[in-house]
Order: C-alpha cells, then structure tokens, then sequence
C-alpha cells in the first residue's frame, strides 16, 4: 500500500528545518516503530518493508502538498491464520475463500487506521493518508475492465454491436529483465522463459517483451537497491477470459522472490486497455510480412505454382 506524508498547516512556519531533518533513517524509524506497536501491532515488518523518500521541488510546494511519499510492504500474513489450540490440523484450515475474505477485511481496516493519523517526529505533526494502488486491488480492476467493455458495448466505435467483449491480456511491468533471461547466456529477457514462467497461470496464446525504458527513467533511490539492471514490461495474451481472470487475481497485490536467494521485486500488474496485440495485428504484422516477401520471393511464387499444379491434377483425373 502506498503512504503519504503530509504536514499540517500549523507547522508550516518550520517547514524548512523540519525537511532537513525528517528525512533521514530516523523518520523511518519512528514510522516503522509505529506500524510494529500497538494498535497496529505489525511485529513482523521488516526494515525492507518499508521505503520513505522526499518529494522533489519541496521549495514549490502547495500548503498542503505532500512533503514525502512511502510504500508499506506486509510481506508476511501468517498472522492472519487461526492458531492451532486444538491440536487437530484440519479443524484450523481455512478455505481459499474465507482466506480471502479475511485478507480484505484486515487490509481494509489497517487502511482506515493509517489514513488520517498524525504523527509527532522532532517536535513536528505530520499527516500521513494511505491508499491501496491500482495494481494490488483486484475488485476495482475487475470493476473497471467491466465498465470499461460496458460503456464500449453501446459506444458507436464498436464495429460489432451487441456483442459482449471481455478482456484477455494482462500487463505486467518493473520485473528485472535477468529473471527472466537464459541462465549464462544473455541478461536480456527470453521468450522461452518468460512463457514457461506465465503458463503456469493459464494457456496462453501469445506474449511479447520489451524493455521498459519509462519506468527506468521514474526509478527513484529506493527502487535502485531493489532493482538493478533494465526493467522489462510483459504482455501476456491468454486464450480465454476465465485464466486471464484467475492470472489477474493471482497477480495483484503480490511480490516475486527468485528462487535460492532473498531478492523480491515489486510489480505493478494491469489490464491491457490499449488492444496491444490487435493493434499490431492489423498495423505492424503487414510491414513485417512485407519485409518477409521481399527476399523470398522466389520461394513463394514456388509455393503458389505447386498448388496450382495440384488443382489441375485434380481436375484432370
């Protein structure tokens, strides 16, 4: 979830001192001792959990504009599991549904307690608002491709009227290109892996890697410990909606850990709005046949004649 550090208007007069001091380890600390203590009680948060950095241009600031930004990490929800009292591992299971339910319920109520809060750092009052972004609430995205096909359904642009669509492609961005490269062959992303990797969410019909340059140039310092290298943003086309429905909701909300070590790499994972594969089919995929004609065109006036032999042959006989 994403956390926003604001200043209230009655310390505005010592703004400048406190920037110069909020910023630093120990604000992060006083946030995460607050997160761990009671009423919250997250005693399983990690330092790593938790990034806090200044805003830039602070001296162009609004009243009530932000002073600093952060992103809360709850990595580890054992806590959210009954404890076993009696004995019987069965008895203590949960289904995946209330597993769900449970999940939503506690996120929703820890963002009700951060949002709004004031906190006393240095003899300064900060106000901090907190949200859940885009990417890791999985409702309001299903909410949107659904108004979204919706509104599309009765707009005149739709050349096929009453006809229902659906989304299939998921987009999936900030993943290192090394993980999902060939092991001592190349750093740059592979195909081959990267579809190895998706498949295991559903049947995919096609996918396409490139690198992501913009989320490169956005990376700030907190972000530059975590990821090192390019960036690479993955659109995966399923072939039908209900495994692009279970990828989606298996996506959100979640980190990716390489396997054998201790890294994990923050994703933020969408719907693909834009048409992606279905505009290149019908714009790119023509230059690219073209391109393709050109040097065998021998071959493929080969290929013609022999088909048409065939159909005399057939006729002959």
């Amino acid at each position: 979830m994403e956390l926003v550090v604001f200043t209230t208007p009655a310390e505005l007069n010592g703004l400048d001192f406190a920037i110069q001091k909020a910023f630093d380890m120990s604000l992060k600390s006083a946030l995460l001792a607050f997160l761990r203590n009671p009423p919250l009680s997250l005693s399983l948060l990690q330092d790593s959990d938790l990034s806090v950095s200044r805003l830039p241009d602070l001296q162009k600031r609004r009243r009530d504009d932000p002073v600093a930004s952060g992103i809360l990490y709850v990595r580890d929800l054992s806590f959210l599991r009954p404890s076993n009292r009696t004995g019987d591992d069965e008895a203590e299971k949960m289904t995946p549904e209330q597993e769900e339910k449970k999940y939503s319920q506690w996120r929703s109520s820890l963002i009700e307690k951060l949002d709004g809060i004031e906190l006393n750092h240095k003899g300064v009052m900060y106000r901090m608002s907190a949200e859940i972004p885009a990417s890791d609430d999985f409702m309001a995205m299903k909410k949107s491709w659904e108004d979204f096909y919706a509104s599309e359904l009765f707009s005149t642009r739709n050349p096929v009227r009453k006809i229902a669509k659906r989304p299939d492609t998921i987009l999936v961005r900030g993943v290192p290109s090394r993980w999902f490269a060939e092991t001592r062959i190349s750093s740059k992303a592979s195909t081959l892996v990267t579809h190895t990797i998706f498949s295991a969410l559903g049947k995919i019909r096609t996918l396409n890697i490139s690198n992501d340059d913009e989320l490169d140039e956005k990376k700030d310092e907190t972000n530059k410990g975590l990821i090192s290298g390019l960036n690479c943003k993955v659109w995966v086309q399923f072939e039908n909606y209900d495994d692009f429905h279970n990828a989606m909701k298996a996506l959100c909300g979640r980190s990716l850990e390489k396997e054998g070590s201790r890294l994990k790499v923050n994703y933020d994972v969408t719907w693909d709005r834009e048409g992606f594969f279905r505009n290149t089919q019908y714009e790119p995929a023509h230059n690219k046949l073209e391109e393709i004609d050109a040097p065998v065109h021998g071959r493929k006036k080969h290929y013609t004649s022999r088909i048409e032999s065939d159909h005399r042959k057939r006729f002959r006989d």
